[in-house]
Formats: C-alpha cells, structure tokens, sequence
C-alpha cells in the first residue's frame, strides 16, 4: 500500500469477514470476540498493514512514549542467558530521563500475528528486535506496518536498521590466539547457522585456520546454551580424541564444554584450549577462568536504543548500520 492508500477499518472488516465493530473490539482488546474472529482480524491486520491509530497519533503530534523490546526466544531462555539481562541494561540506561517507556516481549513465529496486531495498536512508537532466527517474517511484517525498527544483529530476512559487534573480527582473533599458542588441532563450537552472529564467528575462525595452513573441519553447531556446548564438544571428541583447542562461540556453551572436558580427564589449557566469546559474568567465574572475545554487549543495547531514539525524533543522514569492537580478555584458559 502506498502512503495515498493506506487500508481502512471497512477493508480489515471485508478481508477478515466480520464486521467493523467487531474489529473495532479486536483491535481495542474488548472481551466477547470469538477466537476465530480474532485471529482472522489479526490475520487480516498482517495482511494489509493496517495501522489503527499510527495515522491519527503523527497528524496530532502525539506519540505513545513507549518503546517495545522483543526478544525472539522463549522466557525461560531470556531469564537464564546473561546476554539478554546484559542488552536489557543497555537498554534502559539509554532511556534514563528520558520519559519513554520500555516493554519487554518476547515471541515465537507462531505468537508474530498477535504481536505484530499489539504493535501496530498505537501502543509503542518503535520496536527493538533482539535474537532473531532466519528469515524470521516478523521483520517483514512490522515494516509492512511503517512501525520504525532496529534489530540487534544483522538480519538475514529483510532490510531494517542494526547494530551489531564485529563477530567476524572477534573469531578470527579466537582462532588466532589459539594458532599462536602452538595448538594445530583447532576446533569449534559454532552457533546456530541460522543467525548472522553464529555464521560470522565462524567464518572469522575459518579465516585463521586458513592464514596458518591448519585444517578447518572441525565444526559442531550449537544454539547458545549450556547443554548444546556440552553435547558439541563430546561430538567433537569423538571425531578427534587428538584435538588440542576449541573456540567455543559463546560463553554459555563454553561452560558445558568444559564439563565435558573435566568428566574426561581432559586438563584446560594444557591438553585443550579454549577461547569463548562475549565476556560475561561466566567468563571471569568458570574453572579455570575463561580466554573470551570480549563485546560490549551493554553498549550494544545503549547504542540500538539511541538508533531507534534518532530515528523517532527525525535525526537525518542516519547510518543503516553500526558496528562495535571485540577484544580479546586473557585468562587461563587459553
């Protein structure tokens, strides 16, 4: 739709085959809808981008002063992970004094239609979108509602605004760490191949595999979780009892491999380094005390918040996106 022939409360009516009051109940969360017509209007909202009162708020001047943070991931996960705790601090500090309220979501892709049906209500100003999988639609679908967002990482599906750390850089600085301590047997613990972060560490680490003429088939996908790293690295040592390094592309899934290394016998680092990424509190904590490719994940929720702040106070000439350092943290592990 173009900005001349934005949908109207009659074509949601008409596409979702219930009247105009009852979207009107729909959109406004009034009880007595039955679930079939609700989910049809939500469906019917996706479809046509339709923006209750987006229209009415910006010719009266008005905003919600609210921001929404969605976290694409389930809430035991963002609860137990301090990355997502570290970008929520990010986040907030950035709003300090500033009036502006903060509301944490999180979804899966079957929770998109009613999300995207909140978002588009009026409700918030803009959105941050936080772990996104894939091709994930619901980039798609808010760009179709003209809500202004910034992702944290670089999206694989559709062209919104990011910020991001430079994990290419950060794994090949693991990988070249672990080449000059002498190891020849490196190995990784990737992350999941369906988000940008996992794919760019391990094309920075295969990288220094191939700067040192050094094999780079070790791989083993995980998907940042403790249990995945420790199930990574026993398939890891079944392929080649002989390895002598790991870098492990995040914390998290360090620590299960280190159990796994323990419960075998294995000392860290003189019979296996390991190298993790992210520099969280379970860096400094884990036995022995972990090597880590440090990012500034506080600052990487600061600086998302102020893209998206910018961009709502009409700020020109903003860049699409924005990359922030690594740096490796020497520990005893590597």
């Amino acid at each position: 739709m173009t900005d001349t022939a934005k949908p109207r409360i009659e074509e949601v009516a008409r596409v979702a085959g219930v009247s105009k009051s009852t979207v009107s109940r729909v959109i406004n969360g009034e009880q007595y809808v039955s679930a079939r017509a609700r989910n049809a209007v939500h469906e019917a909202i996706a479809q046509l981008g339709y923006s209750p009162n987006q229209a009415a708020r910006s010719l009266a001047g008005n905003r919600a002063n609210a921001i929404a943070l969605v976290v694409s991931e389930q809430g035991s996960r963002v609860l137990s992970d301090p990355f997502f705790a570290s970008v929520l601090r990010g986040v907030h500090a950035e709003l300090t004094g500033r009036r502006i309220q903060l509301l944490l979501m999180m979804s899966q892709p079957a929770d998109n239609i009613d999300l995207v049906a909140y978002l588009s209500g009026g409700h918030v100003d803009g959105a941050l979108l936080v772990s996104l999988h894939g091709a994930d639609p619901l980039v798609a679908m808010l760009t179709g509602i003209r809500l202004p967002v910034v992702a944290c990482g670089r999206p694989l599906g559709g062209s919104v605004p990011f910020v991001d750390a430079d994990n290419f850089n950060g794994g090949l600085e693991a990988g070249r760490h672990l080449v000059s301590l002498g190891r020849r047997r490196v190995a990784t613990i990737a992350g999941p191949r369906d988000m940008a972060v996992g794919m760019d560490r391990l094309s920075g680490w295969r990288r220094a595999m191939s700067e040192a003429r050094l094999a780079d088939d070790l791989v083993q996908e995980a998907d940042f979780t403790p249990e995945s790293g420790a199930r990574a690295m026993a398939s890891l040592l079944e392929r080649e009892p002989e390895l002598d390094a790991v870098f492990v592309a995040a914390d998290i899934m360090a620590l299960g491999a280190l159990q796994v290394l323990h419960a075998r016998g294995l000392r860290v680092p003189s019979d296996v380094a390991i190298v993790g990424f992210d520099d969280s509190v379970l860096a400094s904590t884990a036995t022995p005390p972990l090597t880590t490719v440090r990012q500034d994940v506080e600052q990487l929720g600061r600086t998302m918040t102020w893209r998206l702040l910018a961009e709502l106070a009409g700020e020109p000439d903003l860049p699409p996106s924005l990359l922030l350092p690594t740096s490796l943290v020497h520990r005893a592990s590597a």
